[in-house]
């Protein structure tokens, strides 16, 4: 396809999913998938579609498949979201952990990767590393001037979350 026929099929795809149209974006996407079985975009919008119809054990492998085939950028965010996400759903727990720890390697900065990261550590009974994780994130994000005041001391704490003082 030419670059403004593969940006229609995206605005196509964006608009059918946006009007709940879910069936009606997998049927258009079965048909631009066989125009271009490898574009890595096309298989992170079909995975995205399959999570919206409720369909997990479907997304995983596009998600997979998107990320294999290389996606960059916003792109490989999106997808490395989707697939932990997902993972972490359907209860493979520990495959969600291995994904957003390679997400946090590739982009250690995004904090989405640390938040979901928590909330498979909470599913993998990992609760004060959980905790640690959101604590921090909390500290870092918040501009509520009363959680700041006690930033020193959440932060303190955010890794000592068993111990007893005095």
């Amino acid at each position: 396809m030419a670059p403004m026929e593969n940006q229609s099929w995206l605005e196509k795809t964006k608009e059918l999913r946006s009007q709940g149209s879910f069936e009606k974006t997998m049927a258009h996407l079965a048909e631009v998938l066989e125009q271009q079985p490898l574009s890595a975009s096309v298989h992170l919008q079909i995975a995205w579609t399959h999570d919206a119809l409720g369909k997990e054990h479907d997304a995983a492998p596009a998600y997979e498949k998107a990320i294999q085939l290389g996606l960059q950028g916003e792109e490989l965010k999106d997808a490395y979201l989707g697939l932990g996400s997902t993972y972490r759903t359907i209860g493979e727990y520990e495959k969600s952990k291995d994904v957003f720890q390679k997400a946090l390697a590739t982009f250690p900065d995004y904090r989405p990767f640390k938040v979901f990261l928590s909330l498979t550590l909470y599913n993998l009974a990992e609760h004060s590393k959980s905790m640690e994780i959101l604590i921090k994130e909390l500290i870092e994000t918040t501009s509520d001037e009363s959680i700041r005041s006690y930033s020193k001391a959440l932060m303190f704490y955010s890794d000592k979350l068993d111990e007893k003082f005095g």
